[in-house]
């Protein structure tokens, strides 16, 4: 037993084992209990499973709180939210990616899910790189900070550029080295069908696979700005480590139910690229002016802030916009019922009931 007190990146081992046990547990019940049989997530199960999701997700700050003090769970706070915000571009992908390999929605969650498994891995080995490079070479710190300010300054003037899957070079490797189904074989990564070369029975790799594999390599394509992004608001792994995978179980309840309104969020990029150059910039602010760091309750309040002026600015601007283009289609109905009179009305009628 005495194992299980020892201390393992700073944190005792019993508070990794548990906190992993628990994950486990939820995964286990989501996909065994909750979604056993394939099928579609509407978007009140899609809500109702977020706000589960989210609430465990803010909930945790309070184990954080009692287990580590009030300066932790301040921290694990803003790194929850920083991380669940930057997920929101991460969502915009996943639909891509999804809609290219023409995924069903009654599929979509056991690609998301089993994504889950291979991101806890991938974030987990980041996440201990990450704490042994700054351990051993404290200056990798700075490096993260001005990363996170040239990425945030590179996300405001990029604007709304458009993933391009066709390029993604994991998908071109699979498609030469790896024999592919033409169409879906249900619920099915792997299956046994004849060659139709050489006509023995071959192992075959289907679409929801492959679709799985690139949505592995987007996440950690994303995690290169994520992870710096929470070394630079605390250098903790064990808050790191569930801040990061609290976010990314609240970002796939999400997905179902914001991936046809993310277009509503048009603005909320900009909020995130202030976010990180905040993140990186107080640090080298604090570096270079020898001053003492923000305080964790002030970076929560300011990072909320600038993400809810996002989100309130993006919701504002994008029904304007909705209300104006209606205006417009009203107007050109009005101005060409007005031009056709009631004749052409008569004359289109039986062109449309043909």
């Amino acid at each position: 037993m005495d194992f299980m007190f020892s201390e393992a990146l700073g944190t005792p081992v019993w508070m990794w084992a548990g906190f992993l046990t628990f994950i486990s547990a939820i995964l286990i019940f989501d996909l065994g209990i909750l979604f056993r049989e394939s099928k579609p997530i509407e978007m009140a199960q899609s809500l109702r499973l977020s706000g589960f999701y989210i609430s465990l997700g803010i909930s945790f700050s309070v184990v954080m709180y009692f287990l580590r003090g009030p300066e932790a769970a301040f921290l694990y706070l803003t790194g929850y939210v920083v991380e669940q915000s930057l997920s929101m571009d991460n969502i915009f992908v996943i639909a891509v990616i999804l809609n290219y390999f023409a995924i069903p929605r009654q599929y979509q969650h056991r690609v998301l899910f089993y994504g889950i498994l291979g991101v806890i891995i991938l974030r987990g080995v980041m996440i201990v790189a990450g704490a042994a490079l700054i351990h051993e070479f404290h200056w990798v710190l700075h490096v993260f900070a001005v990363f996170l300010v040239f990425t945030g300054i590179k996300m405001l003037m990029d604007g709304n550029e458009v993933y391009d899957v066709e390029s993604n070079p994991v998908l071109r490797f699979m498609r030469k080295h790896f024999r592919i189904t033409d169409d879906l074989r249900g619920e099915k990564f792997f299956v046994r069908e004849k060659s139709p070369k050489s006509g023995k029975m071959r192992l075959y790799l289907t679409p929801l696979f492959v679709a799985l594999c690139v949505i592995e390599v987007a996440d950690v394509i994303f995690a290169v700005d994520s992870i710096p992004a929470i070394f630079a608001i605390t250098t903790d792994p064990f808050i790191i480590f569930t801040s990061n995978i609290f976010a990314i179980l609240g970002l796939r309840a999400l997905f179902f139910a914001l991936s046809s309104l993310l277009h509503r969020f048009e603005y909320l990029k900009y909020a995130l690229s202030l976010v990180l150059v905040f993140i990186g910039g107080k640090i080298l602010v604090a570096e270079i002016f020898s001053i003492d760091h923000i305080s964790p309750a002030w970076s929560l309040f300011i990072t909320l802030f600038i993400l809810i002026m996002g989100g309130v600015v993006s919701v504002w601007k994008t029904a304007h916009v909705a209300r104006k283009t209606r205006k417009q289609e009203e107007l050109k109905l009005k101005s060409g019922s007005a031009a056709g009179g009631g004749n052409a009305s008569y004359q289109d009628a039986p062109a449309r009931r043909q």
